[in-house]
């Protein structure tokens, strides 16, 4: 069951763009349910980030670039 929710949850997410910065990855999706959102992965693959909404790519890429202590864009 896991495996097969898993997959139908992976269908509904838009990758937008992936950066590499200090080593870090940033990484900006879509998904239906709550819009635009980035995640940050580590070095080590550790995963942070919050739920927090934001209504265009842009806005969600310079929150993670902020995480980063990098400029928006």
């Amino acid at each position: 069951m896991y495996s097969f929710l898993h997959k139908a949850l992976m269908l509904t997410i838009k990758v937008e763009e992936i950066f590499s910065i200090h080593g870090s990855i940033l990484l900006v999706f879509y998904t239906p349910g709550k819009c635009w959102q980035f995640r940050v992965i580590s070095r080590n693959g550790e995963v942070f980030g919050e739920e927090k909404v934001y209504y265009t790519s842009l806005a969600a890429q310079n929150a993670g670039r902020s995480w980063l202590g990098m400029p928006g864009i």
